[in-house]
């Protein structure tokens, strides 16, 4: 196993929040997923955005490597396009932890391939699943051991997520403001998102067989009837959608020097 890729990267934060204690025992195992089979299409790119290049190493590179830095990790699912022809090329490829599996034409389809692969794995309905975006690249460890501790005992499971800042309008569809939403009632989803591998399996597997439309892993919980914790995390923990995102990152990290 070469270890020699997973060392350049850090999440781009000052050196008091990027210190991490010893880890505490009470952190559960986990599984982790990456969808990683969408294309990115508004960054406007001749790749698919997790390809493209941050800092030496792809995003999607940065996006693995708080979990396999991790000890409390039992593997990794990314489910792929069929047709990628940019991951075989990466060295994390290689990674003995790191399994592929095909994606889906949605998101959900690409968790749902990833929990199925886990459970013929013989992986637990009762193991707990971590799933995080491939393009959101500067996940803190502060911010996932927060979460592993948060919810380790959790019935439901939750997520990471901030509390909106900004005034949020209501929109009709010309455009124009229907009303202005309470902010103090609105948090920005942001992932890992953590669940049970049996609860979240049955979920998305009954949202798309009764074709809900489900955004993230959360809102196929909560479609089931359940209720996930919102764990407040770091707020530049940022998924990239846009060109301007990546540059906020890249100048993020000539900051700190990396």
């Amino acid at each position: 196993m070469n270890w020699a890729w997973s060392r350049t990267a850090k999440p781009f934060t000052s050196s008091r929040n990027n210190q991490v204690g010893a880890m505490k025992d009470f952190l559960p195992a986990f599984w982790a997923v990456i969808p990683a089979a969408g294309i990115g299409a508004r960054m406007a790119a001749d790749r698919p955005k997790q390809y493209l290049s941050l800092g030496g190493l792809t995003i999607l590179e940065h996006s693995l490597l708080c979990f396999l830095d991790h000890p409390r990790l039992k593997g990794l699912v990314i489910s792929l396009a069929v047709d990628d022809p940019y991951w075989a090329a990466l060295p994390c490829a290689h990674d003995t932890r790191i399994q592929r599996v095909d994606g889906g034409s949605e998101r959900s389809g690409s968790v749902l391939n990833a929990l199925l692969h886990l459970h013929a794995q013989g992986a637990s309905d009762n193991d707990w699943v971590l799933v995080h975006d491939a393009a959101r690249p500067n996940l803190a460890r502060s911010d996932l051991d927060n979460l592993l501790g948060e919810l380790a005992d959790d019935p439901v499971g939750g997520l990471l997520a901030v509390p909106a800042r900004d005034t949020l309008k209501r929109a009709d569809s010309s455009g124009r403001v229907l009303e202005t939403v309470d902010r103090s009632l609105v948090w920005q989803a942001f992932t890992p998102q953590m669940f049970r591998l049996g609860a979240l399996h049955r979920a998305l597997a009954d949202s798309l067989v009764s074709n809900v439309s489900i955004t993230d892993e959360a809102s196929a919980i909560e479609w089931a009837g359940q209720s996930p914790r919102l764990i407040e995390g770091r707020s530049d923990n940022i998924k990239v959608t846009r060109p301007e995102d990546l540059e906020w990152l890249r100048q993020r990290r000539s900051e700190f020097g990396r």
